[in-house]
């Protein structure tokens, strides 16, 4: 079998804040091993299950967990305790009658919120490129490594709302005037607000969002937002 390269473990004073691990313990801490979303802005299970919950209190009662095939991500059982669980991911978990949403909350890049359970096949996606490939499709790539082929028309930005685990486009949000957006990262990260105006890029500015989060308007890179929906969030994420 072969073996994913990278280290598996990382010092505690270079992990993100928002795992929510103290500073003051063992030298090192499980990390994430590549996948679908990027290092910097996911958490291990093991990790989330011990440190961001706090459902268990040692390493070797996480792994008792995802080894046992207890935790679902997005609907699909995952059993290593360094897959890394990223913005809008669906967690859920034997035993445990709460089903978790990762999104950006309270100035945090990422925060377990609880939904309601006819939300847990429902998931937002954010298109990070696009393909025309045979037959005139689409490949369409997703900010969390998933990759769907579809005829559907969609603009990098946009975002889709999709039906997990099986991946079906239910409907798109477009990143335009009048939508709904959440800021993903930066100084205002996890606020919400309305976009005003989409400026487009210049060889030396990205593409940017003028966005009114209520008490001030702010000039964002539209890779630092989401489109959440047109008038209102069509899902919780709050």
């Amino acid at each position: 079998m072969v073996s994913i390269a990278g280290s598996k473990k990382l010092k505690r004073q270079m992990a993100p804040i928002f795992w929510g691990i103290t500073r003051k313990d063992k030298r090192f801490v499980i990390t994430v091993k590549p996948g679908g979303h990027k290092k910097s802005l996911s958490i291990p299970t093991a990790v989330f299950v011990r440190d961001t919950l706090k459902l268990v209190y040692t390493l070797r009662e996480a792994k008792s967990v995802v080894y046992g095939g207890k935790i679902k991500i997005d609907g699909v059982v995952r059993k290593s305790i360094h897959h890394g669980i990223g913005l809008m991911d669906v967690v859920e978990m034997e035993g445990v009658p709460h089903i978790y949403r990762l999104v950006p909350k309270d100035l945090a890049v990422l925060k377990p919120i609880k939904i309601n359970e006819s939300e847990k096949t429902k998931k937002l996606l954010k298109v990070t490129k696009k393909v025309t490939i045979k037959d005139k499709k689409m490949q369409i790539g997703f900010h969390d490594g998933r990759v769907v082929i579809s005829d559907i028309k969609v603009n990098i930005g946009d975002t889709c709302v999709m039906e997990i685990p099986e991946a079906k486009i239910l409907d798109i949000i477009k990143l335009e005037k009048g939508a709904q957006v959440i800021v993903t990262s930066g100084v205002n990260v996890g606020r919400m607000g309305k976009v005003v105006e989409i400026r487009g890029g210049t060889f030396v500015l990205p593409r940017r969002a003028l966005v009114d989060i209520g008490e001030k308007q702010i000039e964002i890179p539209t890779d630092m937002v989401m489109a959440v929906g047109k008038d209102k969030a069509v899902i919780q994420i709050q």
